[in-house]
């Protein structure tokens, strides 16, 4: 064999496959190859020979076993991790809702209070919404607003700043004698500003103080009380549902709208809403005294515009908050003196009211209303 023949033995592979020298590594000689694939085979020999040796065979069971004892450790260090970073989500977000809550004290006792400004202006309190214990617009809210722009040094007036259909007759009557017994002291004037709606409950308020002004399209009076129900008896009888209602006393159940009403009970709580209504009519008459029209239709429960009113003599001008500001001090100086919602009952006050529109449960705490139907 020449020598050009025995060098293209030794560049072709023994698969007569095309060397690669980026994947086969460096270039081996026949010879080489040869022992290469020898020692192969020997290799596979060896280990076939050794898988019937008890030896061998519990080794590779001891290594099996090592290698599964090796993965559940690290699956249950991996839950562990897990459980740890859930814990510690936790943890913060109790840290969270606590900060929260004490954010939300300070501020509740500080924050409303703080930043009065020195000079005159008219020292404001809001009522907005529903009247009622547990609403914005509740009695010990307003009542503490109430107190806070009567003893503010820079307060010219106080403020009673309306947009209500009305509500609780407590909450209401609250508000009303809390009103009459500043203005005995004489100090500073109590002025009620109606926006959109003063009515009912709201307008219960506004009687007592000093002077009551509106707006020409303001909703004003409802001087009258409301019970709203249903009757589902005859319901119940057509779908085959059975009311089980057990109580004490002959008339304990006489409100519950899967009862009928007996032509005595409708007679007595017709009394109730007489004797409500007139406390209505009495306190209105304390507060308004001779600016009342002698108009039969005054206590009737209608509901009048703010000019129609100012004629009743349900209110003593057209005006609103601005305007009165500018016409005692030349411009608008007013500074809020209702005590701040925190976050935190806004947001749970929200999420009841939804919850119980769900529910379909009143969270009214009396039936009988100062209120627009």
């Amino acid at each position: 064999m020449s020598d050009e023949k025995r060098h293209e033995d030794t560049e072709q592979p023994a698969d007569n496959q095309p060397q690669d020298r980026w994947t086969e590594g460096p270039e081996l000689s026949a010879r080489q190859a040869q022992e290469l694939r020898q020692a192969q085979q020997q290799a596979k020999s060896a280990s076939a020979s050794a898988s019937d040796d008890p030896e061998v065979l519990r080794e590779q069971q001891r290594l099996a076993q090592q290698e599964m004892l090796d993965r559940w450790i690290g699956g249950v260090l991996v839950e562990q991790r897990r459980a740890r970073r859930w814990k510690l989500f936790f943890r913060f977000l109790f840290l969270g809702v606590l900060l929260l809550f004490a954010l939300s004290a300070f501020y509740a006792l500080f924050g409303a209070t703080s930043g009065a400004p020195e000079r005159e202006h008219l020292g404001v309190v809001t009522v907005r919404g529903v009247i009622d214990s547990e609403s914005p617009a509740s009695a010990e809210r307003i009542i503490e607003g109430l107190s806070r722009a009567w003893e503010a040094p820079g307060a010219a007036a106080v403020v009673l700043h309306i947009d209500s259909p009305g509500g609780s007759p407590v909450q209401s009557q609250r508000v009303f004698s809390e009103i009459l017994r500043l203005r005995e002291q004489g100090d500073k004037p109590i002025i009620a500003v109606i926006e959109d709606v003063g009515a009912s409950g709201a307008y219960y308020m506004a009687a007592a103080a000093d002077e009551i002004v509106a707006a020409p399209s303001s909703l004003v009076g409802s001087i009258g009380v409301v019970f709203a129900s249903f009757g589902f008896e005859e319901a119940i009888d057509r779908i085959g549902v059975e009311r089980r209602l057990y109580t004490s006393g002959n008339h304990k159940g006489f409100l519950d709208p899967f009862s009928p009403v007996a032509p005595e009970q409708r007679e007595f709580w017709q009394d109730v809403m007489d004797v409500t209504h007139a406390q209505f009519i009495e306190a209105v008459r304390l507060g308004r005294g001779e600016r009342l029209s002698d108009d039969e239709r005054l206590f009737s429960g209608l509901v009048w515009s703010g000019e129609q009113a100012l004629e009743l003599g349900l209110v003593d001008g057209i005006s609103s908050l601005d305007t009165l500001s500018r016409e005692l001090f030349g411009d608008v100086r007013l500074h809020d003196y209702t005590p701040a919602l925190s976050p935190f009952e806004r947001v749970s006050r929200q999420f009841g009211r939804v919850a119980a529109e769900w529910l379909g449960v009143s969270s009214a705490g009396s039936p009988v209303r100062y209120q627009l139907p």
